[in-house]
């Protein structure tokens, strides 16, 4: 497993939830331990922890290296649907996008129904599964409300 590499000022008073100034107090104080590189000071996660007291979790590109994550962004259009087939069809949707994410990726849908020109276009993002499954039952209620 690769180390970790030394977090900056600004890592740890992002982690932290604090100002970078109170951050480079506390490494000018001693109270936090850190390494001078040229202008800049660099934390160990040891002695990140050994301040706080608790373990350190890794900044948000480091986890998102170690969790692949796949979304979905679509619009649907269709064209030649009138107003009841599209409450029928976005009450079904919205009911179905209630229902929670199965593939851990909340599922957000979107309906712009232009009336003038009978188009219908329907936004949704979210994860592969849940969005390929929306898609198939669009198609079929489609069908059935032609």
């Amino acid at each position: 497993m690769m180390e970790q590499a030394p977090y900056s000022v600004e890592q740890v008073a992002d982690l932290l939830g604090l100002h970078v100034k109170t951050v480079r107090g506390y490494v000018r104080d001693g109270k936090l331990k850190a390494v001078r590189i040229g202008k800049q000071y660099r934390i160990a996660r040891e002695d990140l922890e050994a301040f706080t007291g608790r373990p350190v979790e890794p900044p948000a590109r480091e986890t998102a290296r170690r969790h692949r994550h796949a979304e979905v962004s679509t619009v649907v259009r269709i064209d030649a649907i009138g107003r009841a087939a599209v409450d029928r069809l976005t009450v079904t949707l919205t009911a179905l996008g209630g229902s929670g994410p199965r593939d851990g990726v909340p599922l957000r849908i979107e309906s712009i129904y232009d009336e003038e020109r009978a188009a219908l276009r329907i936004v949704i993002l979210g994860g592969l599964e849940d969005s390929a499954e929306l898609l198939r039952i669009i198609a079929t209620l489609a069908k059935e409300l032609t």
